[in-house]
């Protein structure tokens, strides 16, 4: 069993999920606009190349998210949940707290705590709210 996180976004899922893919070392992008397929129907035309559904590898997890669902009065504010972003290496957690901060808003700035070498909060420029974690092992805690 796993747990993916699925993100909803209001018409800029296209954008998010590159700047992820380039930022956090994702791979096998794969972005399914509305035109051209059964969900078409459902939206206006002005939504047809936005993302009925879009999915990123960011190591063992699969990262989803859409533009579905927003058609009328825009996605509402995410809010409720923090995507958790676990990385070994204390410069794996600098890069990726940086680069999820661009045009972000810092909640706590990444730094040590008594069990991580690095943690952090912040929401990023899309609206996603991520903690940034790289735990202290039983050997490095000390």
């Amino acid at each position: 069993m796993r747990i993916e996180p699925y993100l909803q976004f209001n018409g800029n899922c296209a954008q998010a999920l590159e700047y992820y893919r380039q930022h956090l070392q994702g791979e096998n992008l794969c972005l399914m606009p509305f035109r051209g397929s059964p969900g078409q129907d459902q939206v206006q035309q002005d939504w047809y190349d936005k993302i009925m559904h879009g999915s990123l590898q960011l190591g063992a997890t699969t990262l989803m998210g859409s533009d579905g669902g927003c058609r009328e009065d825009g996605a509402k504010e995410m809010s409720g949940c923090s995507v958790c972003l676990s990385v070994d290496q204390p410069d794996q957690a600098e890069r990726a707290f940086a680069a999820l901060a661009h045009d972000g808003n810092i909640h706590m700035p990444l730094q040590e705590t008594f069990w991580a070498h690095r943690f952090g909060m912040l929401k990023d420029q899309f609206g996603v709210a991520w903690m940034i974690n790289c735990l202290k092992t039983p050997d490095s805690a000390a």
